[in-house]
């Protein structure tokens, strides 16, 4: 039995012990950004399933969390919208994509939000998928620049998988290739044909304008 006196010597480290016991599960668990319909944002390290729980942003890393709390965004609802122009005209004429169609995916996929995350874990401007994301190199889904490279290269590779139908390269951008190879074509997913009218209404917005 240990003595009173080697307990309270002891007790400042069992206390240091619990604190890097909770820092390490919080760690592991990540960290989730919600915006509440006031819109105020809160930071937590359980995902949290109330309708009232918009997620902004899920990361396994603490870094950065404190800027996407702070900040707001600020949806813009009209079609010109001109945050990303400079990089999104860079990227689409490194790869020789119609940048008229990058502003449709980008505007379908997160409507111009770059803190963008859906329940699924596709983040960022073109929602990009961590196994997508790793595949181009990304090392942060959330960096505009690095996240519209990434989804305009893997864009490319679509077309040139489905040159004869952009409507099938949209749909493998949305349901992957598997699923279009499966059903050779658009696959039966309500969720993914919404997704193909709606990047192509938008691609006709933007080609007028």
């Amino acid at each position: 039995m240990l003595g009173k006196k080697t307990t309270n010597k002891l007790r400042p480290f069992i206390l240091g012990l619990a604190v890097l016991g909770l820092g390490l599960q919080t760690a592991q668990a990540g960290f989730y950004v919600y915006q509440l319909p006031d819109g105020s944002r809160v930071v937590t390290d359980q995902p949290r399933y109330e309708k009232k729980y918009n997620l902004i942003r899920s990361s396994k890393e603490v870094e950065n969390i404190g800027r996407v709390v702070a900040s707001g965004y600020q949806k813009n609802t009209t079609i010109k919208d001109f945050r990303f122009e400079a990089l999104i005209q860079e990227m689409a004429s490194r790869y020789e994509v119609d940048v008229d169609l990058v502003k449709a995916i980008i505007r379908a996929e997160s409507f111009f939000n770059p803190n963008a995350t859906s329940r699924v874990g596709a983040s960022g401007l073109m929602q990009l998928m961590p196994a997508t994301a790793k595949q181009y190199g990304v090392t942060d889904l959330y960096s505009p620049s690095q996240n519209i490279e990434a989804g305009v290269r893997h864009l490319k590779y679509l077309l040139k998988r489905y040159p004869d139908s952009l409507s099938h390269a949209l749909a493998a951008y949305n349901a992957g290739e598997s699923a279009v190879d499966l059903h050779q074509g658009i696959p039966p997913y309500r969720e993914t044909r919404t997704y193909v009218d709606k990047v192509l209404k938008f691609y006709t917005l933007y080609s007028r304008n």
